[in-house]
């Protein structure tokens, strides 16, 4: 495969890898899930032709996710992209240019080859803002636009307790989807109201019991330790709340307060009284999990024997692309990650929305960031190893001949001198201890490149 060319005027140069020293890190930093962050995009000199970023990209197993940026209310940590509510006609007219961008991506996919989905997501924001009907007409865009079909693979959809209705969910299950994920953060309402998540228990239980009754196979409940004022004891009910559901996932998520948030301006903590109180809560959880037979995943996710599957085999999030649809969604190819403008703030937002719903034309990638040989063997490793599977030093090899530790050799050592390497995995295995596990999201950044590092930043929060 050749990667598509960039233009003179952006694309990096490659330069041989060179292991960087690690700095000095935090147990809690930020979350990582992709590499390199959006804030270290910017503006694409040219605006590249999607045809020409896609000719040569394999599509046999892409992802597809669909960003609705929509909720009821906004909680007080949240730093999505994402806007409260929508003025009337606003979801109709977003709708519409869903539907326009659905057709100018799959038209530059081309015709070549086949093409082939291997997992869908609808995220946001809360896709289930959306009424039932334009639920349905969200799925004819993945389906008829697109060419994802819906019933034949693993499709997540994110909700929250409010917007869970029998109605959708009727919607949701018709159409195949296999995963529900609802944002509870925390079954005690003190702490709910503490982290400006306004809900009561009584309507959180009555969405996870319509949840179950409309049989959508994969049940996952997100939780958050760290709020102001939860004890162990709190956490703990939370915890034992949700495990009354018997859900097939469960993520635990530690609480950060970031800039523009609502509870940016109202933490009271010390960073290191709020990291040990946040690692002493999530080893709590994490033993309580694995003691009910809950198998670990990630630092965040933890999974119930025997719960179905919500990805083929085939498929490597590390190498495969994706396909973003949305103004908050990323696209991945091989040599380039792209979307459209990225905010915080709700004016901002607001703008971004109402930008993407005038667009007429999708045909080309607007804001985004070049990957080269370093930054994807940095993507590899991260992504791989932030897995509790870790590794298999094989794969790495053979997509770049070399071994992590020869491309790593400062970093991979200061993670062994912390004990965040498991020392009894086989040679052929690179994996993270439970201890390790513990320190992703401070082992995440320790990862990133100096270039990453500086335009992230640069990035002024929106």
């Amino acid at each position: 495969m050749t990667a598509p060319a960039a233009p003179a005027a952006t694309a990096p140069v490659p330069a041989p890898h060179t292991a960087t020293a690690p700095r000095a890190v935090r147990p809690y930093e930020s979350y990582v899930y992709a590499y390199p962050h959006k804030t270290a995009y910017r503006p694409l000199p040219g605006r590249p032709d999607l045809r020409e970023l896609w000719r040569d990209e394999p599509k046999q197993a892409l992802s597809l996710y669909v960003h609705i940026p929509f909720c009821e209310v906004r909680c007080g940590f949240c730093n999505l992209f994402t806007r409260i509510g929508a003025p009337e006609g606003l979801t109709g007219r977003y709708l519409d240019a869903l539907d326009r961008q659905a057709a100018a991506v799959r038209e530059a996919l081309g015709d070549d080859g086949p093409v082939r989905f291997a997992n869908a997501a609808f995220g946001g924001g809360t896709p289930t803002f959306l009424t039932a009907d334009e639920l349905n007409r969200l799925c004819d865009i993945a389906e008829l636009r697109m060419g994802a079909d819906l019933r034949a693979v693993p499709l997540s959809v994110e909700a929250s307790p409010a917007t869970a209705t029998a109605d959708r969910l009727a919607v949701l299950a018709e159409r195949g989807a296999t995963r529900l994920s609802l944002g509870v953060q925390s079954f005690v309402e003190e702490e709910a109201r503490a982290a400006v998540r306004p809900q009561r228990r009584a309507d959180v239980e009555a969405a996870l019991g319509r949840i179950r009754e409309a049989r959508i196979p994969v049940l996952n409940i997100d939780l958050i330790y760290g709020i102001d004022g939860q004890t162990p004891a709190g956490w703990r009910a939370s915890l034992d709340a949700a495990l009354a559901w018997e859900p097939e996932e469960l993520y635990l998520y530690p609480l950060y307060v970031r800039p523009l948030t609502g509870l940016s301006r109202r933490t009271a903590h010390t960073d290191r009284e709020w990291d040990e109180q946040r690692l002493a809560l999530y080893r709590q959880g994490r033993d309580h999990l694995l003691a009910q037979g809950y198998e670990q995943v990630s630092m965040r996710m933890f999974r119930r024997p025997g719960a179905a599957p919500q990805g083929p085999d085939d498929h490597a999030c590390q190498t495969d692309g994706m396909i973003g649809l949305g103004c908050g969604a990323r696209s991945y190819t091989s040599a380039l990650h792209y979307s459209f403008d990225y905010a915080v703030d709700m004016g901002q937002i607001r703008a971004i929305v109402d930008a993407y719903t005038a667009t007429a034309d999708f045909g080309s990638a607007v804001h985004g960031r070049y990957v080269d040989g370093d930054e994807a063997r940095r993507r590899h490793l991260l992504q791989s190893l932030l897995q509790a599977q870790g590794l298999p030093v094989a794969d790495y090899r053979a997509r770049f001949g070399t071994h992590p530790s020869e491309d790593f050799p400062a970093e991979l050592a200061d993670f062994a001198a912390r004990g965040w390497l498991d020392g009894t995995a086989p040679d052929a295995l690179l994996r993270l201890s439970p201890e390790g596990l513990a320190h992703s999201d401070a082992l995440g950044p320790a990862l990133f490149s100096p270039a990453v590092r500086a335009a992230m930043a640069a990035y002024a929060p929106k």
